[in-house]
């Protein structure tokens, strides 16, 4: 197994499967013709895109196909959200919320938004990261603009409450988006029953090509443009569009809408197998998140009197590759922010690992990481200072 990588980190990014691959080449190579030309290669590439966007459409349940704007990341769709909500609504005022446990591309964008003027509340969340609807239905102000709480969180995968949210925001004519990055082609999506306003998705999350995303705008939301400088996309995103991205985007979701159930199901069996054999065979640890509603090929547990970034390595070194819980390897010493928000300190949350599974792993797979993890784990807390002294303490 040793001679062989095994990849444990799907929350980072998936491979492209082999039919979206081949749905992509042609528009490499053959129809290659700018979407915005009127000779035939170009009409055919228009043609490519639209059936795209009816595609992404009918698989997030949208209302119809105009509702769609490809975008080239999901970061830019987050972006495109929160600034083009903000600055269309400043009339109304100048007041965001949104939660203690989003990914960057929210949080980074805030806090340019408060520079700009905005105020920004950031509702926090309980021990398994849970967003409580009463506490966003608390903070709503008259001057509100947009709530965005993301659908599944990509460090612990707890699954959000977003159709409550979405009614509350409602209620109060306040628009509601949510970043659901982590969650497509992992759970079911349809944003007429969730009820928002706004949702991102991007196509490398879920077996599909990097520099792609999505970003749902119901009919009759108005947003200023984030990118400017050609027609392209109705007038709302500048830009020669990424056929081939667009076509593999598409392609992916719709493989993984047709193949959801037993998507999760593979995935849940995973996760559950390899959380049975850590807690068996590992003491001192704690799983991080909500025990049930996470994202299937989700697991995230911190190990006591250890780093996360030494399992990291030597993980890598029996050619398994995952990720930490912790930012260090951003090069920051600081603990991951979801980890602090649901209250671990900061001992503890050095000492997390991600674990995120995908469609090419397997149950052998899984056992060999829990044996590597047990050697590891064994290995590190011999030479922990902090660990003998637990010994000791007891």
């Amino acid at each position: 197994m040793q001679d062989k990588v095994i990849y444990f980190d799907h929350a980072a990014t998936t491979y492209v499967k082999t039919e979206v691959f081949e749905a992509m080449k042609p528009y490499f190579t053959q129809e290659y013709g700018n979407a915005s030309s009127i000779y035939s290669i170009g009409r055919s590439n228009r043609k490519a895109i639209e059936d795209a966007r009816s595609t992404v459409a009918k698989c997030l349940g949208a209302a119809e196909p105009s509702e769609i704007y490809f975008t080239g990341s999901g970061t830019e769709a987050n972006n495109w959200a929160l600034k083009g909500a903000a600055f269309a609504g400043r009339k109304k005022g100048k007041h965001i919320i949104t939660s203690a446990i989003e990914h960057p591309a929210i949080s980074e964008t805030c806090e340019f938004l408060k520079r700009e003027g905005f105020d920004v509340t950031y509702i926090p969340v309980d021990e398994e990261g849970l967003v409580n609807p009463a506490d966003v239905e608390k903070a709503i102000r008259p001057d509100t603009i947009i709530v965005s709480i993301m659908m599944a969180n990509n460090e612990i995968g707890t699954i959000q409450p977003i159709k409550e949210i979405a009614e509350i925001c409602k209620k109060h004519k306040v628009l509601m988006h949510s970043d659901a990055v982590q969650a497509a082609g992992n759970i079911r999506i349809n944003v007429q029953e969730l009820g928002v306003d706004l949702l991102s998705i991007s196509g490398h999350k879920f077996y599909g090509p990097k520099g792609t995303g999505v970003l749902y705008i119901r009919k009759g939301v108005r947003l200023e443009n984030l990118i400017h400088g050609g027609h392209q996309e109705r007038n709302k995103r500048a830009g020669t569009e990424n056929v081939p991205g667009i076509v593999g985007l598409a392609k992916a979701l719709e493989l993984a809408t047709i193949n959801l159930d037993a998507h999760y199901e593979k995935l849940y069996n995973l996760r559950e197998r390899a959380l049975k054999g850590i807690m068996e065979r590992i003491p001192h640890v704690r799983l991080n998140g909500h025990r049930e509603k996470r994202l299937p090929g989700n697991l995230n547990v911190s190990f006591k009197f250890v780093e996360g970034e030494s399992i990291l390595l030597m993980l890598d070194m029996k050619g398994i590759k995952a990720s930490s819980g912790s930012a260090c390897t951003s090069g920051s010493l600081d603990p991951s922010h979801v980890l602090l928000a649901i209250g671990l300190p900061h001992e503890i949350a050095h000492g997390s690992l991600r674990l995120t599974f995908g469609e090419q792993n397997t149950e052998e797979e899984v056992d060999y990481l829990v044996d590597c993890l047990a050697e590891i784990v064994e290995k590190l807390r011999k030479m922990s200072p902090l660990y003998e002294d637990f010994i000791k303490g007891e």
